[in-house]
C-alpha cells in the first residue's frame, strides 16, 4: 500500500482523443508540465507499454530523477511505475462524458529514504499537491486548444 495518494480530476470540454494527446505526446507535454519538470525518452519517444522514461526535476545542483516504465496502457489510459527518489505510480484516464472529458490523475507513491521522505513532508508535500492541480488546469487549457483545432 503507497504512503501517499493523491488523486483529482477536472472536466475538459474536449473529446478524449485531444486530451488523452496532451499526455502522450511529448511535446504538448512540455507546455503543461510544470517548467521546472523535464521528461526525457529513453530511446524513442513512446507511451505503448514496457516503454520507458525519465522525469527531471531541474533544481539548482541536485536534479533528481525518476526512472518510469508504461505498466498499463489502453485508449484513454496510461499508468506510469516510476523508481527513484520516489517509488509509485502515476495514472491519467479520461472518462468521456456529455461535456466532453472527466480527467482522473492518480499519483501514488512511497519515499523509501528517510530523510527525502522527511524534506518532502516538510517542505514539498502541500507545494507538490497544489502543483498537480495547477498541472491540470494547464492541461485541460491545452487540450481544449488542441480540440478547438480537431473541430
Amino acid at each position: 500500500m503507497p504512503s501517499h495518494v493523491f488523486e483529482q480530476s477536472i472536466q475538459i470540454n474536449a473529446s478524449a482523443t485531444a486530451v488523452e494527446q496532451c499526455f502522450t505526446d511529448l511535446e504538448l507535454m512540455h507546455r503543461w508540465l510544470n517548467p521546472a519538470l523535464r521528461c526525457e525518452p529513453i530511446g524513442e519517444w513512446s507511451t505503448a507499454l514496457g516503454s520507458k522514461s525519465r522525469f527531471v526535476i531541474q533544481v539548482p545542483l541536485l536534479q533528481p530523477m525518476l526512472r518510469s516504465t508504461v505498466v498499463e496502457r489502453e485508449p484513454g489510459l496510461v499508468v506510469w511505475q516510476f523508481e527513484g527518489f520516489f517509488k509509485g505510480r502515476d495514472r491519467w484516464e479520461c472518462q468521456p462524458n456529455e461535456k466532453g472529458t472527466t480527467l482522473i490523475n492518480r499519483f501514488e507513491f512511497d519515499i523509501p529514504n528517510p530523510i527525502v521522505r522527511y524534506g518532502f513532508q516538510t517542505f514539498a508535500f502541500d507545494w507538490t499537491k497544489q502543483d498537480m492541480q495547477t498541472q491540470l488546469r494547464r492541461l485541460k487549457r491545452v487540450a481544449e486548444e488542441v480540440y478547438q483545432g480537431f473541430a
